[in-house]
């Protein structure tokens, strides 16, 4: 079996957590790690920026992680956000056998809602972001 971290941004702590508690409760992302304050430095639209946000990572299989991605993307506040996955060579192996089985659940499907609309930076502005 293959499994993958995936990596994302966000506006604030609040919205990484919202987006963790989500695809974990769905069974998308068997657990995740929020770092409630990043620096992100990036350049958009031709200038450079510095913004605070938060980053969170979550572990994943492959055979969840196309929803996992998508997911993410319709939870996420901004249009453009970062969320890459990178393939786990190796790891602890009971690790892995927890993060398989937790992927494997199949919770009740959850509701589909899109991200929340918001002042600032989440609208309708196109942001990429760190």
């Amino acid at each position: 079996m293959r499994f993958y971290s995936v990596y994302l941004t966000a506006a604030s702590a609040a919205e990484a957590e919202r987006i963790a508690t989500r695809v974990v409760g769905e069974g998308l992302a068997a657990c995740a790690n929020v770092f409630s304050r990043v620096r992100s430095i990036y350049r958009w639209e031709g200038r450079l920026h510095r913004d605070p946000e938060s980053a969170a990572i979550l572990k994943t299989t492959a055979g969840r992680l196309r929803a996992l991605m998508s997911r993410i993307r319709e939870l996420h506040s901004y249009q453009v956000p970062c969320i890459v996955a990178w393939p786990i060579a190796a790891g602890h192996r009971p690790y892995l056998e927890w993060v398989a089985a937790e992927c494997a659940r199949r919770p009740k499907a959850p509701a589909r809602t899109g991200a929340r609309s918001g002042g600032g930076r989440r609208t309708g502005r196109a942001k990429r972001k760190g």
